[in-house]
């Protein structure tokens, strides 16, 4: 049974999704392969809420293709690249069934990426030059690619660097790579790098049948505060897969879920950080608990206006070269859901959390459960019995838990809603 792992957030599912599932089947030459995605929950990997609840997201990616969704939990899904890319493909990895990964890149040198993956990025030659970059006040992101620049010439990898490092896609492909070395030492699993199609990761403006997932959120946001549904389903036609954009209106319109207020989000966020002590806060070393606590005490009428739905004025406001805004929106989004810096010392999910299924995963489901090397939980309350013996599955799960509290509420429903959550079963 062949079965491709692929990682994504799918906020929302887009035809980009739906050519990635199709492409890789192709590529491995087997139209029955089982698709497994692992998305994140309700927090991405950018710091904000997803547009809609991961359920939702799982029948949309059911529906379109896939045949097992599975969660990534919050504390590796709010993280940077390599933690994201490490917990999602050890999550993938865990299932002890994936036999292939898939991800999308902006490059077509994908030998150059191997290449690239092959650096030691927890050496002291590493370090050293990432520290150096840093401190002269460009932002981690640039400091970490051009510190892997140096590296690569001076090991003599020849190619396109500055092409190569400088697309969000291609820069999470190489840390699924080193996440792949790291975790597969045996090379088992076969790697699959599809060429993106469309838009760029963060293009806000939508352009032709694959725009980013970006410039549909921005359409989405664009109809608040009505959140007209008959207008987000004109402005978004042909952008998504028709199936896809269904599901999202329907569970919208049957009150499943109601499009999130970023705004009063954030206000929350703002609120509690000025209240509270964040020092230990995941995500608030050098000094960021100070920063975000002053300019939480310091905020005026227009510093989160009332009609900034895609918080582009706050953003602008907030981030600074030393802090990047998404470095900022993970920690704040640490702080609303309890995350405090021991959760980071846990380095695998200890657990996996099926979203859904079709007739198709469910077979490979049974053969997951006995596979899998985490437990396997299709349900809050799976969860429950597992604690007293396993202190990072609790951990985890009780962080899970709050940030799901914190995602309902946003979503205009009960905080406690996740507890009668069971997996999206398609037939």
């Amino acid at each position: 049974m062949r079965v491709i792992g692929i990682v994504a957030e799918f906020n929302p599912f887009h035809n980009g999704h739906e050519y990635l599932i199709k492409e890789a089947r192709k590529i491995v030459n087997d139209p029955r392969a089982i698709v497994m995605p692992v998305i994140s929950g309700f927090f991405t990997q950018r710091g904000l809420p997803a547009i809609c609840p991961p359920s939702v997201r799982a029948r949309q990616a059911l529906l379109c293709g896939a045949d097992v969704v599975l969660e990534l939990p919050f504390s590796f899904s709010c993280a940077p690249s390599s933690r994201f890319a490490e917990g999602a493909i050890s999550e993938l990895i865990s299932t002890g069934v994936v036999t292939d990964i898939a991800f999308g890149v902006d490059t077509d040198d994908t030998d150059l990426l191997k290449k690239l993956a092959e650096i030691d990025f927890t050496g002291e030659e590493f370090n050293n030059k990432l520290n150096g970059y840093i401190s002269t006040g460009i932002s981690f992101p640039q400091a970490r690619a051009q510190a892997i620049m140096d590296l690569a010439k001076a090991q003599g990898i020849e190619g396109d660097l500055d092409k190569a490092l400088a697309s969000p896609n291609s820069i999470l492909a190489l840390d699924y790579l080193v996440a792949l070395k790291k975790f597969d030492k045996k090379t088992r699993i076969n790697i699959i790098m599809i060429r993106r199609e469309g838009d760029g990761y963060h293009q806000a403006d939508a352009a032709g049948d694959f725009a980013s997932a970006t410039a549909i959120r921005k359409l989405i946001s664009g109809t608040a505060d009505t959140f007209s549904r008959s207008e987000i389903a004109s402005r978004l036609t042909g952008l998504m897969p028709d199936m896809a954009l269904g599901v999202m209106l329907a569970a919208n319109s049957s009150g499943v879920f109601s499009f999130p207020g970023y705004v009063d989000y954030i206000r929350d966020c703002m609120l509690k950080a000025a209240g509270t002590s964040i020092g230990n806060t995941a995500y608030m070393t050098d000094d960021l608990s100070g920063y975000i606590k002053n300019f939480a005490n310091d905020i005026r009428p227009d510093t989160i206006p009332d009609d900034d739905h895609d918080l582009k004025v706050f953003e602008s406001r907030i981030s600074t070269k030393r802090y990047t805004l998404s470095r900022i929106e993970r920690a704040l989004a640490s702080l609303i859901a309890g995350q405090d810096e021991s959760c980071l010392a846990i380095k695998r999910p200890p657990y996996i959390r099926v979203l859904g299924f079709n007739q198709e995963g469910k077979y490979c489901l049974k053969i997951m459960g006995k596979c899998a090397r985490v437990p396997v939980i299709n349900r809050p309350s799976d969860c429950l019995e597992l604690q007293s013996s396993n202190e990072a599955l609790k951990k985890i799960f009780e962080l899970d838990m709050r940030a799901a509290s914190a995602g309902w509420k946003l979503y205009g429903r009960d905080t406690a809603a996740e507890w009668e959550s069971i997996p999206v079963i398609v037939k």
